[in-house]
């Protein structure tokens, strides 16, 4: 069930005896001059995968994050839903510390990794346009799922059949003005100024949009979590976001606002 409490200095959304999806280290105040970023972890059965855990910057802190309730040991996962700095410039540093952790990113990507220090591609997943699987030793199978040009040529989205959480990297994505940071959308007519900007500017165009919600929209639901900002928690808020993106303009269907601001 959703879960949505605080366990030290991270935010529980989903939990049962076997499986948790973690909103990692949420910090009210955001870095000044600094990509506010989220990072997640689910736990299923003792075996852990880490969604989008960042760059070098944040990466001491997403450490003792994870370390306040798991071992390291544990990662076998790490997902990367596209190749920006602030997604995996860590990878190197994620690689020393999970030493058996296998590297998913999509297929076109595969070949800057080395631009981030990162040249053995035995731990490298390759996932192909058309999306994939992630495995786990219980049974449980993660979802891989296309989201291209939203914002990346080839970003892809992870669903979690168990939470029924969708992990969308920067699709949903809000920015908040100083002082106004919150883990979890509660008023999400309200939210949606904070991301309508962004989502006008990054998402390629409203049919590529389109192809995403054909694409996770035969999947049930129950969050969406994003890369940046706020969880969007709850079937009538998922369904409210979908229905808005399905009528966003956006990227090239606005591209004469961009180049003359008019």
């Amino acid at each position: 069930m959703l879960a949505m409490r605080r366990e030290g200095s991270s935010v529980v959304l989903y939990e049962d005896q076997r499986h948790k999806f973690v909103l990692l280290g949420f910090e009210e105040e955001e870095e000044e001059g600094v990509v506010q970023t989220n990072q997640y972890l689910i736990e299923d059965a003792g075996e852990l995968v880490l969604l989008d855990p960042g760059g070098a910057h944040v990466f001491p802190k997403v450490l003792a994050n994870i370390v306040e309730m798991f071992s390291t040991d544990a990662i076998r996962h790490i997902f990367y839903n596209h190749q920006d700095p602030d997604v995996c410039s860590g990878v190197t540093l994620w690689m020393s510390i999970a030493e058996r952790a296998k590297i998913y990113i999509s297929a076109l990507w595969t070949r800057f990794l080395p631009h981030f220090g990162v040249f053995d591609r035995s731990r490298v997943v390759a996932i192909p346009d058309r999306g994939g699987q992630i495995s786990l030793s219980s049974g449980v199978k993660l979802e891989l799922l296309p989201a291209h040009f939203l914002h990346s040529t080839g970003a892809i989205s992870l669903y979690d059949p168990v939470s029924k959480i969708l992990f969308t990297g920067d699709i949903g994505a809000a920015v908040f003005p100083k002082g106004n940071r919150y883990p979890v959308v509660e008023d999400l007519d309200a939210h949606f100024k904070y991301m309508e900007a962004f989502h006008r500017r990054y998402m390629n165009s409203n049919r590529a949009l389109r192809k995403w919600l054909d694409v996770v929209s035969r999947f049930e639901v129950s969050a969406v979590a994003p890369q940046h900002g706020a969880v969007i928690a709850g079937e009538s808020n998922v369904r409210k976001f979908f229905n808005w993106l399905r009528d966003l303009q956006c990227g090239v269907d606005v591209i004469d606002h961009i180049y003359t601001g008019s």
